[in-house]
């Protein structure tokens, strides 16, 4: 291995466990809901105001982390990340109001939006152009790895030390690798630190809205909006209930099930990776196949007689944690329409895409639940009126997803008549 590789792996490794440890603290409070609502002395609503509001903040970062990145490199914007992420996880330790705390969660939110795509920016320069989309998925991997890392511990700490001390280390993690971000990582190969041009609103405009011009980048930020929703609406928030209360299963049950989908998510990142790089002319073709077998899967369940048997959900999370790799296909399609310069505000564009879709479906639900029941107990009729509201999102992705691959394939050939036989981009 030549040492320009043996650097890749190793900056790679380095931003990696900054954007581990931002997924752990974003996945922290998973399992400290009853006893945040008992420190802080709020309602469940309250409770969830707390992922709402990370969430909420993650999205809407998304594309003025693109643009610094673009200005002051990955470096400097990991290590800010890794910053602001310790010291609020540090403040989260020691809030004792819910003021306070919502305060430390919404920068925990901006710590966490500015490390996934710093870490993608830093894969792309160091690494050789094939190799790119496996290491982004394996990038993708990690991270959702993390937030089924962080529940035993946490659950563990919370127990045992207590709120402050269980936190409080969680933050120390956040120090440790912001050290070692400081040690090993460089912008680029022989480059500790990169530049860009100055940020002006007029540069931003033009940044963005060259980045947005290309049909790869519109067709990227389609396949994320398309693919991301159901998987992080079913983690997040509504599959637990679903399960349990739309299906009938035992919450154990409905945990393993949730469980199986984070694992499926995993072991299919690799293979998205490896048919990505492989058949990059295909790219739309592999994303519009995700969005299919999810949306025949979920078809399936709802359209059930009764409650769907315990094998049909089996097939569901599995199915629907092909979405977490699938929505990855949207940063490849940036990566390969923009040049290096813009690359981390495409990368902000089609980030966003999914979790402005995911809060959609996420609030949709809720909205169309208590509209069913009137604010009483979920019933199976009222999810499955609740769950089809996904379609209307999967439609609309799907067309602009055919609509800009069309465009994209047609701007590719413009450019290289045989583009197709080398490495086209949809």
């Amino acid at each position: 291995m030549s040492n320009q590789a043996r650097g890749a792996w190793i900056v790679w490794l380095v931003g990696l466990s900054i954007y581990f440890v931002a997924v752990f603290h974003r996945s922290s409070l998973a399992v400290a809901g009853l006893l945040a609502t008992e420190r802080f002395d709020i309602t469940a609503a309250q409770l969830a105001t707390f992922t709402m509001l990370q969430l909420l903040v993650y999205a809407a970062m998304q594309i003025p982390v693109g643009l610094l990145v673009d200005r002051f490199g990955s470096r400097a914007v990991l290590l800010t990340g890794a910053t602001v992420l310790t010291v609020a996880q540090a403040g989260f330790a020691f809030a004792d109001s819910y003021g306070t705390a919502l305060l430390a969660r919404t920068f925990v939110g901006i710590g966490d939006a500015m490390t996934f795509i710093s870490v993608l920016r830093l894969v792309n320069v160091w690494f050789a152009p094939q190799r790119v989309p496996l290491v982004t998925q394996l990038t993708g991997v990690t991270g959702q790895l993390s937030a089924i890392v962080a529940a035993v511990p946490m659950t563990w700490a919370l127990s045992t030390l207590g709120w402050s001390w269980a936190y409080g280390i969680a933050a120390s993690l956040g120090l440790a690798t912001a050290i070692a971000g400081l040690l090993f990582l460089h912008d680029e190969p022989g480059t500790r630190s990169r530049r860009g041009p100055a940020l002006s609103l007029d540069t931003i405009r033009s940044s963005l809205a060259t980045s947005w011009q290309q049909p790869g980048t519109r067709l990227g930020f389609w396949v994320h909006f398309t693919t991301q929703f159901s998987p992080t609406m079913f983690s997040l928030l509504w599959g637990f209930p679903f399960l349990v209360k739309g299906e009938g299963l035992s919450p154990n049950v409905a945990s393993l099930l949730i469980t199986l989908m984070v694992l499926a998510l995993i072991a299919a990142g690799p293979v998205m990776g490896w048919l990505t790089a492989h058949h990059p002319w295909q790219r739309s073709t592999i994303a519009l196949g995700v969005v299919g077998a999810i949306v025949a899967a979920w078809t399936l369940v709802l359209a059930w007689p009764g409650r769907a048997p315990l094998p049909v959900l089996v097939l569901l999370v599995v199915v629907i944690g092909l979405g977490g790799p699938g929505s990855m296909i949207g940063f490849d399609l940036g990566r390969t329409s923009n040049p290096v310069e813009r690359l981390a505000s495409a990368t902000g564009i089609i980030n966003q895409a999914g979790f402005v879709a995911s809060l959609t479906v996420v609030v949709a639900v809720g909205a169309i639940l208590d509209a069913r029941t009137g604010g009483g107990g979920y019933t199976p009729d009222a999810f499955r009126w609740a769950m089809s509201f996904q379609y209307v999102l999967w439609a609309l992705g799907a067309v602009q997803i055919v609509r800009y691959r069309v465009k994209g394939r047609a701007h590719a050939l413009r450019l290289d008549p045989l583009a197709h036989t080398r490495t086209a981009f949809s």
